[in-house]
């Protein structure tokens, strides 16, 4: 016996019912995620953007008037070239730039050297070390400041490139982020290249490192971030201007009693331009080294 057609069709409604229904709760959350995002973005993105529309005000235009105007009336760029007519910006960035890649430099090679060892070799105390290690995160680099200052004035660092980047040469961060990176490397790989009559240091260099490229891209990122910001510690080592880097530079454009903001803004903008290039070149390996941790087979 023949089923009806309008049976059929009844039970072709009824099962594509359900697939419907799931259908549009992917899509409402999906649209409820994005929209999450969003306001994420724009919260962060808000204080750069509300900079840079301060930076192309022209002089005519209160940037401190209520209610406030994001657009500028007529953007101008001349605050850009006043900012780095306003002090050296030529040498402030020069100092900036020695001072940030060197102490990315210093940090992945010490971090992967410190690492190598807590993560590939067997020896007593190694866990005991690695804690130590990871607890010195805990303390507050304001309560290190005296003790490294007063390191630094025996050593003769005050006023030159190494009593800025040495402080900051290595971090537990760093060390930890590393050894987690070549703790998912196979142990195969270094008892194949010992059999071949590799040592350490060639294991470490030729086989590990090539390896753990993402996580050393996502170190030089952060270190970058923060040896290029850094504030407080220029501020305590240096006394000569001819030695300040870009935030010390940015924040002499603040007088006593006034402070035009408009030059402020434009040279906050610049000062935030290479950290943003350096992000975008490495952005590729960034993502790769943020979503390790699996090893393929």
């Amino acid at each position: 016996m023949e089923t009806p057609v309008y049976t059929k069709r009844q039970t072709a409604i009824a099962e594509t019912r359900p697939k419907t229904k799931l259908k549009t709760k992917r899509t409402v959350k999906n649209i409820l995620v994005y929209l999450l995002l969003i306001i994420v973005a724009l919260g962060m993105l808000g204080p750069f953007l509300w900079l840079l529309s301060t930076a192309l005000k022209s002089g005519h235009e209160n940037i401190f008037s209520y209610p406030p105007k994001f657009i500028p009336e007529s953007p101008t760029l001349t605050n850009f070239a006043d900012a780095m007519k306003a002090f050296p910006f030529w040498t402030y960035l020069m100092n900036s730039t020695i001072v940030g890649f060197l102490t990315v430099l210093l940090n992945v090679l010490f971090c992967s050297f410190a690492a190598y060892p807590l993560a590939r070799m067997k020896f007593k105390g190694k866990n005991i070390i690695f804690i130590l290690i990871i607890s010195t995160m805990m303390i507050p680099f304001q309560l290190l400041m005296i003790p490294i200052y007063i390191l630094s004035l025996d050593l003769g660092l005050k006023n030159t490139y190494a009593g800025l980047i040495l402080p900051h040469a290595t971090t537990a961060f760093g060390i930890f982020l590393m050894r987690q990176a070549f703790i998912t490397i196979p142990y195969e790989l270094d008892e194949s290249a010992r059999m071949d009559g590799a040592n350490s240091f060639q294991i470490w260099w030729r086989i590990l490192l090539p390896l753990v490229k993402p996580s050393m891209v996502t170190l030089a990122i952060f270190t970058f971030v923060m040896a290029w910001g850094d504030f407080l510690w220029p501020l305590i080592i240096l006394d000569d201007q001819s030695m300040y880097t870009l935030p010390l530079g940015l924040n002499a454009l603040t007088g006593l009693f006034s402070a035009d903001w408009r030059l402020i803004a434009a040279g906050s903008i610049i000062s935030v331009l290479p950290i943003i290039i350096f992000f975008l070149i490495l952005q590729r390996y960034f993502i790769k080294g943020a979503t390790s941790g699996a090893v393929k087979g």
